[in-house]
């Protein structure tokens, strides 16, 4: 595990919410214009997050406000934060902010990404009986919930006419998941890169079924809607996303030196994090109908799987405002 401590979102909310708060009048000036300096950005990380990647790229040299970063354990708790204006911006998958709208969070996708199909993978410990996805019946398998994960595994198992009550599914954090993988406590374990590297690494684990032909694989930056609607903190997302989007094509054209970085920033070893690397590709994409339409498949496909209450409207939890600094 990464050495930068993980905090909660409840664990961090009160040191977050003062961070948060810079930004506002004090920033605009008379004519309109944002003085970037005055302005502070709460970003919500992960383990396979945008401050090693943005750091590998030298996009966090430069950067004209400040930002203050909190590491998250996954994507749901990230985006409570987000809701909770505690955390302006962070990057999850496909799944929390499904999760997220059908809890009514105030929170936007406002960049996208698409990556590799290896990056989310259902793994199996060395000469698992586990051979096909359709042996899942009857399993004890680990994912953390309202994760990109779980809409892999949701996918995997309606493919195989199968539901989550025909399996023993443990909601775990990753970490958690990790400990009852490597004891034997679980059959399989559903999660993403680099903790998909890690147990190959660690433990021999093999690839069950990746997410290739099932879903979407996104990734995504996702804002807070107060800060998105504070003329200060837009500019400085503005300028954050598309840090984010050179860094990501940077990425892709270096994974040795991205991976290196990568490395330094979460303590895993080099070779993990560059076989995440190198099947990670990620590619920025607009914010469009197809991404949506995608999205709103996911989301009825929870609903009907009785995972959340009702499907959202994913088109009300999308902001397109940053989609003219897509790289061509």
């Amino acid at each position: 595990m990464t050495p930068r401590v993980l905090r909660s979102a409840t664990a961090a909310l009160a040191v977050l919410l003062t961070a948060a708060a810079c930004g506002g009048d004090d920033a605009v000036r008379d004519d309109g214009t944002v003085d970037l300096s005055q302005v502070t950005l709460t970003v919500g990380d992960q383990l396979a997050g945008a401050q090693p990647l943005l750091d590998a790229a030298g996009e966090l040299d430069d950067v004209p406000y400040t930002l203050e970063w909190s590491t998250f354990t996954s994507g749901p708790p990230l985006l409570e934060a987000v809701h909770a204006n505690a955390v302006d911006i962070g990057q999850v998958g496909n799944a929390p902010p499904v999760f997220a709208a059908a809890a009514g969070s105030e929170v936007k996708i406002v960049a996208a990404f698409d990556s590799g199909p290896d990056a989310s993978s259902i793994v199996v410990p060395p000469g698992s009986d586990l051979t096909d996805p359709a042996d899942l019946a009857g399993a004890r398998v680990a994912v953390a919930r309202g994760s990109s994960a779980h809409a892999q595994l949701l996918e995997v198992l309606s493919d195989e006419d199968l539901g989550f009550d025909d399996l023993e599914v443990e909601f775990l954090q990753p970490a958690d998941a990790l400990a009852a993988f490597s004891e034997g406590r679980v059959d399989a374990w559903a999660v993403w890169d680099p903790y998909v590297a890690q147990a190959e690494d660690r433990l021999d684990a093999e690839i069950l079924v990746n997410a290739e032909a099932y879903g979407n694989t996104f990734n995504f930056q996702v804002a807070a809607d107060t800060a998105l609607e504070d003329p200060a903190k837009a500019a400085a997302l503005e300028d954050y996303v598309e840090r984010v989007h050179r860094a990501v094509v940077w990425s892709g054209e270096n994974p040795d030196e991205y991976a290196e970085v990568w490395a330094e920033h979460s303590g895993l070893p080099v070779e993990v994090t560059r076989l995440a690397a190198e099947r990670r590709s990620p590619t920025p994409r607009p914010i469009d109908q197809d991404l949506i339409d995608r999205e709103q498949t996911l989301a009825d496909s929870f609903a009907e799987a009785g995972e959340i209450p009702t499907s959202p409207n994913m088109a009300d939890f999308t902001d397109d405002r940053f989609d003219h600094l897509v790289p061509e």
